[in-house]
Formats: structure tokens, sequence, C-alpha cells
């Protein structure tokens, strides 16, 4: 039975358990969570078992790379900084009837890029910027309003995100597939930006308060070199120069990578909230390093680096997040039961077997179907788990 806390205001006969627009509209983890992590399951279902249903504009690979960076990854991670803008600030960026235009125009971009039609392409493009820059400008408008400049820098990044997402729009409309693949991993590295600005707070932090005697550094000093590092990686992916990439990215993984070592991972390894943290940090940290070898001249799978990336890193992390946020935010205990570990060791299944693909040819259909069912698996168990807790109140 659950209990009320000391310092509640209410009766025990006042609580409701139903579910609740208001409740589910409070906080930006709430329908963004739920949103994003229902459509990496229908995403990664269409692009494996139904791709001749997604057609140009913007189709085959260029839409399942559009929707799996923008419309799963940065959609997760606008609903987390949402979440944290409100602890950083004490002001709420986005909630209310503003989430439920975010959630709007996400749900028709959503729909409009998989209609076949130039009408609907761009009505989806301008929907999802819009929703890019609508987070950013609420996430700015808390900082000045609470006058937290040391985070000014969260809003700026949503914003290159979304420039990223309209030039690789562009580029799609235009058919530059060279120019577009440019585009894209210039957006993917924004998004390492974020993730590597994210998760470089949080992860000291939690494994401390959930590690007895665990004093590990947080790297304030070398996370804003790593951050210049993706920048410059940036701008030598805009410009195409190579040598420039392979530099930038390189530090940034040594870095990562460094800093995964100094904060002792052996000393969370019976603690899955923490471990999933570790484990989405450190395939961070090598895939940069993979992209700073492509970006070299190495001859190695152009592919890798990004599932690297974008699925052993961002997506381990989301999980990893996404389980220990949403049960932080909704006053459940911060334990890991047998369904979350499930979800967890789902997707890692998930990743290997798609990493797999890469270097076996002969056995590359049946590991990407593999890859898909025990990602959509993944999906759908933290969706069953969570979706009940995400519409109703904060226990």
């Amino acid at each position: 039975m659950a209990t009320i806390p000391l310092y509640s205001l209410e009766e025990p006969s006042a609580r409701s358990d139903a579910p609740s627009l208001r409740a589910f509209l409070e906080l930006g983890f709430r329908p963004l969570y739920m949103a994003g992590m229902a459509w990496a399951l229908i995403a990664v279902a269409l692009w494996v078992y139904a791709p001749n249903v997604l057609i140009a504009p913007l189709g085959g690979i260029a839409w399942h790379a559009h929707e799996m960076l923008w419309g799963f990854i940065g959609t997760i991670a606008v609903g987390f900084l949402m979440t944290a803008g409100s602890n950083w600030t004490g002001i709420n960026p986005l909630h209310g009837k503003a989430l439920a235009v975010a959630l709007g125009l996400w749900l028709v971009a959503r729909v409009g890029f998989l209609i076949p039609n130039t009408l609907y392409f761009l009505l989806a493009s301008v929907s999802e910027l819009a929703f890019f820059a609508l987070a950013a400008v609420a996430m700015m408008r808390s900082l000045v309003r609470s006058k937290n400049t040391r985070n000014y820098a969260v809003p700026a990044l949503l914003l290159m995100l979304g420039v990223m997402d309209g030039l690789y729009l562009y580029a799609a409309r235009e058919g530059d597939y060279g120019w577009l693949m440019q585009c894209f991993n210039a957006g993917l590295t924004v998004m390492a930006m974020i993730a590597l600005l994210i998760a470089r707070r949080v992860l000291p932090f939690f494994a401390m308060r959930a590690t007895p005697n665990l004093n590990i550094p947080k790297h304030t000093e070398t996370g804003w070199v790593q951050l210049g590092a993706c920048a410059v990686v940036l701008v030598g992916l805009l410009f195409n120069a190579m040598l420039v990439v392979a530099i930038g990215a390189g530090l940034a993984g040594v870095i990562a990578l460094w800093q995964w070592v100094s904060w002792k991972p052996w000393a969370v390894r019976s603690n899955p909230l923490l471990w999933i943290l570790y484990a989405g940090y450190a395939s961070l940290g090598i895939g940069l390093l993979l992209m700073a070898l492509v970006a070299g001249g190495v001859d190695l799978p152009r592919v890798l680096p990004v599932h690297v990336v974008a699925m052993a890193g961002f997506s381990v992390l989301i999980m990893g997040m996404a389980t220990r946020t949403a049960l932080g935010h909704l006053g459940r205990p911060l334990v890991a039961d047998r369904r979350i570990q499930a979800g967890y060791w789902l997707m890692l299944a998930a990743v290997a077997a798609r990493l797999l693909a890469i270097f076996l040819p002969p056995a590359y259909t049946p590991l990407i179907h593999m890859a898909g069912l025990l990602w959509i698996a993944a999906m759908g168990l933290y969706l069953w788990q969570f979706v009940p807790m995400l519409v109703r109140p904060r226990w």
C-alpha cells in the first residue's frame, strides 16, 4: 500500500489515481517520453518490415535516418531538457497548453513525413522546425527569467539541432544525397554535444547519490573542452574538412572515455539504473573515436560510427535516462525491477545484433530482423510499464 508523505497537505481520500490530462501535460517528459518511445517502436517496425511504404520526398534510408535522430532521439532530449529546466530554474519551461501545442506539432510532422506528397512534406517540415524552435524559446525564457546564465548553451544547442534538421530536410527535398549525409552527420554531432552535456552532469550526480562512499569528479573543465571539440567537428562536417573532423571527434572521444574511467564504472556494476548509463556513455565515446578513424581515412564501414554513436550511445542512454528520470519525477522508488532490467538487456541485444549485421553480410537480413524484434520488444516493454504512470498524477 502506498503511504502518504508527511509533508502532504492532502487527505488520503482526496488522492486520485485516475488518468489525468492535467498531470499528463504537467512536465515535458510525460508526453514526450511516451511519444518518442512509441515512435521508436513504430518507425523501426516500418523500416525493417515494411520499407516499401516509405516513399519520397522523405523516403527510404533518408526517412529512417531522420526519424531516428530527430523524430526519436531529439524528441526524448527535448522531453528531458524541458523537465530538467524546471529543476535548474524553478520555472517550468513547457507545460499545459504550450506543451500540448508542442506535442501537436510533433504529431503533424510524424504523419506528414509518411505521406508521399510535397505539400504534406512542407507542412511536416514547418511543424517539426516549429517544435524545436518552441522548445528552444521556452527553455531560454525560463533561463533568462531565473538569471540562470550557466545553462544558456542548452537552448542554443536545441536551436542548432533544429537548424541541422532544416538543412537535412532541404537536402532531402532537393535530392542532394551528399549534402544530406553532411547535414545528418552534423545533426548527429549536435545531438552528441547535448548527450555529452547532459550525461556528464547527471551521471556523477546519480552515481554518488546511489553508491555509498563513492566520490568521483564532475569534469566541468574537460566537459567544456569536449563540447569545443564537437563544435570543431561540426564546422569540419559542414565544410567537408575531414582532417578537422578526425581531430575534433578523436579528442571528444578520448575525453569521454577518460571521464568514464574516472567515474569508476566497477563501483556501480550492481546497480542497473547506473550501469546502463555508463554503458551508453562509454559507447558514445567509442563511437566518436570510430568517427575520427573513418574521417581520417581508415577503411571501416561508414555506417559503423553512426550506429555506435546513435544506437549503442544515444539509445542506450535514453533507455537508462527515460527510466531513471521517470521513476524519480513520478515519485516511484529508484529501483530497476525485472521488467526494467529486461528492457535494458533487450536494447543491448538489439544493439549487438545490429552491429553484428555490419560485419556479417551473408547474415545481414536475419540479423536486421532480429535487431528489429529486440528493439520493438524493448520499447514495447517500456511503454507497457510506464504509460500508466505517465498519464497519472505523481505518487
